[in-house]
Order: structure tokens, then C-alpha cells, then sequence
């Protein structure tokens, strides 16, 4: 299966866009377990980088990004322009993260 091209420009540089099939995103509601809060609150309060709450933010990202580009390849894109991120906290503890941006068809310039 053909990897889908992703960039946060408005363009492919190299690239001509031949086919403009509209907006597509990904979004996933993550929380971390009791546990992993409470060693977050413990990593809170001596400092220090977070490691518990970066890697769940880290696959939060990554599961939305994937949910987007298997949204674009049902579309018959083969790359995606002005990506974005967005996140939201849907409920104390619950966080959205939304991947989205244009899905078009694209060819390599001669």
C-alpha cells in the first residue's frame, strides 16, 4: 500500500496537486488510568519531565494521525496538505486530540 504524503505547507514542493477530495480527520479521547495519575501528580510535584503524560500524549497524536490517513487513503488520496493537531480536554482528566487537513491526489512533477 502506497505511503500517504503529509506536510503542514499548503503545497507538495516538487508535486503537482491534480485533485483537491476535501477535508479529512482523526480524533481519539484518551485519559490515563488512576495509577498513571497519581504517578503524574507524584512527577508534578518533584518536577521534572513527564514522561507518563508525553507518551500518552505521543500515541494520542499518533492513533489520530493514523485515523487520518486511512480516512484520506478512502478517499483516493495520496497525500494530505495543511495537517494540523488540535487538542481539547472533553472532561477533566479526558482529552480529544484531532488530526486533520485537505486530502488531495498528487503526482510527481517531471
Amino acid at each position: 500500500m502506497e505511503n500517504v504524503l503529509i506536510t503542514t505547507s499548503t503545497h507538495l514542493e516538487g508535486y503537482t496537486i491534480h485533485k483537491q477530495l476535501g477535508l479529512v480527520q482523526g480524533i481519539t479521547v484518551r485519559s490515563r488510568g488512576v495509577g498513571g495519575n497519581i504517578v503524574g501528580g507524584f512527577m508534578a510535584i518533584f518536577g521534572g519531565k513527564s514522561t507518563i503524560y508525553t507518551d500518552l500524549c505521543e500515541k494520542s497524536r499518533q492513533e489520530a494521525l493514523e485515523i487520518m490517513t486511512t480516512n484520506a487513503r478512502n478517499l483516493g488520496a495520496n497525500a494530505v496538505i495543511n495537517m494540523r493537531y488540535e487538542s481539547n480536554e472533553v472532561m477533566q482528566g479526558m482529552t480529544e486530540v484531532l488530526a486533520y487537513g485537505t486530502a488531495v491526489y498528487v503526482e510527481r512533477q517531471p
